[in-house]
Parts: structure tokens; sequence; C-alpha cells
């Protein structure tokens, strides 16, 4: 067996970045910034007003109690997308609508309703300060500067401040597209009755939606029968056509006499059988094939996903151009035993993890933790990492990978 962290250097030192394409806006959610980005001008571009209210001068408000010397005479109306006809003189106020401009003259903004209006005249009834609800030009973001840099990972609100610079297009890393096979002729699909032997293709499915969860584009390749020949084609035409950036393979990888996927896979790629010294998850097969990175994982169900999480997925996101690539980690206190035994493993307990009020994390064990138990690596939304030896107790702290 190897040590865990070998067998994803191993990994992450045959992948490669895949190429910078440019995209627009709408179509760059979610994917990696290739390029330095910066203001051609100040956000926002003039000074403008924060509320709804009163343009006006913040001298005109203050000294004197009586009533009179806050009453000025209302000259205008400023709507966002206009401006005002004419600078403000002293004594006077322009309305003013949230985001339009400040008129020439005025150093204050008081809201519409510390306000009385008769007419064309505005009773202020309360000091504004100089500067009060104003946001000036530059308030946001400055001209000239970088505001985001390559490795960013593109979120909404870039998007929205990409677009308030006038960019429409950015040069971003390609989504990688990875394809997913099933194998096995006891794997089925559907409600139908089954057969004796045979199960429920649950992987498929699974590293399909893990594959998107992640960000990547997922393309299903369908379930594939024990026949060398079928699974050979199969292979070679998703890496030859153009059709994937990555293949992930399920089942075949041990050292079965019927583990055709490996057969083929040594045959055709460059691949590196590797037994892991994890668990779940140990069988592991990574290589290229056609220059294309093919990731052989573990039939179990349980174990599928785990491999995935720790080969598959960080690997991939390299290729999309991530500097962060692990799930985020915390350190938890266990509610209830996390048990095991020595093995020279690390193993990967199946848990829930509960945030309290105070901040700390606490974790407790979402089932079974066979490698076949489905149900409670559904039920999870961590990993917690028990290195060998006996696990924690009640009260232990232990590493927990999140999940999702």
């Amino acid at each position: 067996m190897i040590p865990l962290e070998q067998a994803q250097k191993r990994i992450f030192d045959d992948v490669t970045v895949l190429d910078v394409i440019d995209v627009d806006l709408l179509s760059a959610r979610g994917l990696v910034l290739a390029e330095p980005i910066s203001t051609v001008e100040p956000i926002p571009p003039f000074a403008n007003s924060g509320m709804d209210g009163f343009a006006l001068r913040a001298a005109d408000t203050s000294g004197g109690s009586e009533a009179t010397s806050r009453r000025l005479d209302v000259v205008a109306t400023i709507a966002a997308g206009s401006v005002a006809p004419r600078p403000l003189e002293a004594g006077e106020a322009m309305r003013i609508m949230t985001g339009a401009p400040i008129p020439e003259g005025a150093d204050a903004v008081i809201m519409v309703e510390l306000t009385r209006t008769e007419g064309d005249v505005v009773e202020v009834l309360a000091e504004a300060p100089v500067g009060n609800h104003i946001r000036p030009a530059g308030d946001d973001l400055a001209e000239g500067i970088v505001v985001f840099h390559p490795g960013v990972v593109l979120s909404p609100g870039h998007l929205g401040i990409l677009a308030s610079i006038g960019r429409e297009r950015v040069q971003v890393y390609k989504r990688p597209r990875v394809g997913v096979f099933s194998t096995g002729d006891e794997l089925v699909v559907g409600p139908q009755r089954l057969a004796p032997g045979q199960i429920r293709d649950s992987n498929r499915p699974t590293l399909l939606a893990l594959v998107e969860e992640a960000g990547f584009e997922p393309v299903d390749l369908g379930l594939l029968v024990d026949d060398e020949v079928l699974i050979e084609a199969a292979l070679t035409a998703a890496v030859s056509n153009g059709t994937v950036d990555a293949l992930l393979t399920s089942g075949g990888v041990s050292m079965g006499d019927f583990d055709f996927i490996k057969r083929v896979l040594g045959r055709l790629g460059e691949m590196n059988w590797m037994q892991v010294a994890i668990k779940p998850a140990k069988p592991l097969a990574f290589g290229l094939l056609g220059g294309i990175p093919i990731f052989g994982l573990p039939g179990n169900p349980v174990s599928v996903m785990v491999s995935f999480e720790l080969f598959a997925r960080p690997a991939i996101r390299k290729m999309m151009g991530h500097v962060d690539l692990h799930r985020p980690h915390v350190i938890a206190m266990a509610d209830e035993p996390l048990r095991r035994s020595p093995d020279g493993k690390i193993q990967f307990a199946r848990v829930v993890l509960n945030q309290q009020a105070d901040g700390a994390f606490r974790v407790r064990s979402a089932g079974g933790q066979g490698s076949h138990h489905l149900s409670a690596m559904a039920a999870a939304n961590g990993l917690a990492v028990l290195p060998d030896g006996e696990g924690v107790g009640v009260g232990g702290m232990v590493r927990v990978m999140q999940l999702g």
C-alpha cells in the first residue's frame, strides 16, 4: 500500500490545466479567471444619493431653532439617470432619488422621512451633516486598480462588478467535461425486478451528480457490460473524438479475474495501479489514455464517492484552474465514539457535522460504516479523518472534511 499523499501527488503531477477560453459574462459563473481585471473608471462614476430625499447644503439645516430657519425652496427634481438643471444655491433644495447625481453646490442629502413639504417648500426636521447619504465617486472601486486576480472563482457578485466596469467578456479556464462510465454484467438500470445476482447501477448517477456539484460538465457515457472489445471501443471513442477532458469509471480495478476495465486500461493507457492506505476506497487506477486523464475508481458505492472526493475532484479542479484543490477541513468534538481498529490505513468515517452557536463543531456517526452503506453516505455531510489507531472517544477532537 502507498500513503494517501503519495497517491494524490502522482495524480496531481500528471494533470495539467486546461486551455484558456474567452466567454461572455452569462457563461462565466463558477469558472476560474485567467486574467487580471482592472478598472478604467471609478465606481460609482459620480457622487450620487444613497437615499430618496432632498439634496441641500448642510449649513442650511443647522443653527437656530426656529422652523423657518430650515425651510428651503424646492427648485428641481433629479431622477436617477438625469442631472440637475443648474447648481444649487443657498436656501434651496432639490428633490433627489436614490442613485441620482448630486447637484453642484449640494453637500448633503436629507432623507424624505425627515422632511415635510408644502407646495414648493420643504421643511427640514433634522440637521444633515456634510456628506450625509452621499456616495462619493470611486467609493466602491477607484480608477485604475486591479479588482480581480487570476485564480478567482467567478461568483454572481464578481459578474456584477465586471458588468459595472463595462466588461462583456472575460478570459477563463475551460470548464472540464467529465465522462462517466459504469461497468459490470451485474448492473441494471430501472425499476424492473432484479434477477439473482443483479444490482442496480447507483454509481453512474452518483458520479454524474458529484461531477456537476463540483462545477464540472458531466457527460453520461452509459453502462458497459463485461466485454473487453466493447469496453475498449467505448474508451477509445471517448478520448479520441473530443467528447471529454477526463474520464471516470467505477468498478473493475481490483485484483479479480473479471476486472476487465483493468485489463483494457493496462493495454491502452499509461496507468498507475495503486493500493492506497485508506479505508474505504483502497484500490485506485489513474493514468492517461490518449492524453486524457482517466480515474479508475472502486466499485462499492461508498468507496466510489470517497475516492472521487480524495482523488478525482481535486485533480479535475486543478485542470479547471483552481488554486484551492481540496474540500475545507474543520476540527470537531466527537459526541459519540468514532472507533476503528489499527490496520495501517487512514479511515474516513461518514459523519454528521453540526456547528454550535459559539462556532464550535460537533460530530457524530452518520450510520453504518461499510463500503456498501450508501444510506449513511447520503446522510453524511462530512468525512472524519481517523489516523491509524483506535479512533476517538466521546469528547475527542477529530479533523473532518466538509462535504457539499
